[in-house]
């Protein structure tokens, strides 16, 4: 578990939102940890709660699978590669910050980091979105917070709330 989380860790430019597709190839599909309705759950859990997303994640994920090992594990291997990596661009960009070849470098990378949160969100959209109540509360969250500001948080619990009120009036039926 260690290994998988430091692959992750590792090979994930951006971190947050552009670690999900690879946090979910690795758990999902390659050792088949969580299924895809399981890591979207996972996702939501752990943006409405306080800390960094790759973070809570791999100690969600390790705790489910070996308990508090497991989640030490995960944790410790999710953080050390960008812990390290860290301290050796500090050293580079006091060094050589101001080269342009550096700065067009990050550009570049920045880019990238955009088609991988897109690539995610469309993995998640299509495991999640099955049916018009789906995609009328994606909608509605999506417009809450782009358009009125409203914080992840409150749309989730909000969403929670949905789910359960429709789930309630689908049993009357």
């Amino acid at each position: 578990m260690f290994l998988v989380f430091f692959r992750i860790g590792a090979f994930t430019i951006g971190g947050g939102y552009a670690m999900l597709p690879i946090i979910q190839r690795e758990v999902v599909d390659k050792n088949r940890w969580v299924s895809e309705e399981e890591i979207v759950d996972v996702f939501a859990i752990v943006q409405s709660v306080p800390g960094v997303i790759a973070i809570n994640t791999s100690i969600f994920i390790g705790y489910k699978i070996g308990g508090m090992p497991g989640a030490f594990a995960a944790a410790l291997g999710v953080i050390l590669p960008s812990f390290i990596t860290i301290l050796a661009i500090a050293y580079l960009l006091f060094n050589i910050g101001d080269n342009i070849i550096i700065r067009r470098a990050f550009t570049g990378v920045r880019a990238g980091v955009v088609a991988l949160i897109g690539i995610s969100a469309f993995k998640l959209a299509r495991a999640t979105l099955r049916d018009k109540i789906g995609i009328f509360l994606a909608a509605a969250a999506f417009i809450a917070m782009v358009v009125f500001d409203v914080h992840a948080a409150l749309v989730i619990i909000a969403g929670a709330i949905a789910g359960l009120i429709i789930y309630k009036v689908s049993r009357k039926k």
